[in-house]
């Protein structure tokens, strides 16, 4: 469930494709974050998750991102142009609580790095300090890792094992999937060479984790330089709708999901795709043209609004969060 394509070697613009692959419908909103909201990691929807020492914080930096159940956020970039992604991974191990470190719930893990980090290494360096802590929403565990990037095309993958960040930090690193770990992932890969695929080289299939993970290798491999950023952002959504998951794909069985939507983060630009798989239409919203200062209210738009279409900037409204 879920994939993520980074495309930082191009010559026009850093971008993040992802697919969001659930059983049901996550419930997202489009949402601009203003600075200096005061955020509580110990709440998940207004209920004390957390018991003890409970990371509380202020948002830095304005951010654009995709809600989850109205919780928290699972996909987004900020104002610096960071941008994180969380993916599901049934392999996460969050360990045992230490009460010594502030404790954050898994729903506003990305957002905690949006509001506080300009750069991976900056957010990197943020979870030395806190322990992320595992929640249950409508009956599904946040099992979650994340990817980082920035605007200049800098990487990251954490994974938690044992409560401890294992992460895989540089460039290198631009595709994820789900189990199994990315250790694990990097080492089937290896066993294929898509660094200069032909017409001739065998190519997964399925829609499991590691097809979608070996897919998007090759393909992103054979992405040609863009000429626009219009281009640059259908070369990278290309290759997330080649890695969905169709509907009524009979896969569900194994753990596998319909994919609900996709999204393309421009860190160049700040600009942020987003393409519901019911609709034929692509929204986008230009984070500068948003009002994220210190004091504005958090606007958004819901995707699921079947008379949304193209550029979605201005039509942002004051939304009820609970977080």
């Amino acid at each position: 469930m879920c994939t993520r394509i980074l495309w930082n070697n191009n010559n026009l613009a850093v971008l993040t494709g992802r697919t969001m692959d659930w059983p049901e419908s996550t419930q997202p909103l489009l949402v601009a974050m203003p600075r200096g909201l005061s955020r509580h990691g110990g709440l998940l929807g207004g209920q004390t998750v957390v018991e003890d020492n409970p990371l509380t914080w202020t948002s830095r930096y304005g951010s654009l991102v995709t809600t989850i159940y109205g919780i928290g956020t699972i996909d987004g970039f900020n104002e610096q142009g960071l941008a994180a992604h969380g993916l599901y991974l049934e392999a996460t191990d969050f360990g045992t609580r230490d009460a010594s470190k502030p404790g954050l719930q898994t729903g506003l893990w990305v957002q905690y790095l949006l509001d506080q980090a300009a750069t991976v290494a900056e957010a990197l360096t943020l979870m030395d300090d806190i322990q992320i802590v595992l929640v249950n929403v409508r009956g599904f565990d946040a099992d979650l890792h994340l990817a980082l990037e920035d605007a200049s095309g800098d990487s990251a993958i954490i994974e938690l094992a044992g409560g401890k960040p294992v992460i895989h930090h540089g460039r290198q690193y631009t595709l994820m999937t789900n189990d199994p770990t990315f250790d694990e992932q990097l080492k089937l890969l290896a066993q294929h060479d898509f660094s200069h695929p032909t017409d001739a080289t065998p190519l997964p299939g399925n829609v499991n984790a590691v097809d979608r993970f070996q897919r998007a290798a090759y393909f992103s491999a054979l992405l040609p330089e863009p000429a626009t950023e219009r281009e640059a952002v259908a070369g990278v959504m290309a290759i997330a709708r080649n890695v969905s998951v169709p509907f009524g794909a009979p896969y569900e069985d194994f753990g596998v999901y319909n994919t609900e939507y996709r999204t393309v983060c421009d860190l160049t630009h700040r600009t942020y795709y987003f393409e519901l798989t019911t609709s034929p239409s692509v929204l986008w919203a230009q984070l500068d043209r948003l009002d994220i200062s210190a004091g504005a209210e958090p606007r958004g738009v819901d995707p699921y609004d079947e008379s949304l279409s193209g550029d979605v900037t201005s039509l942002f409204a004051p939304v009820q969060l609970a977080f």
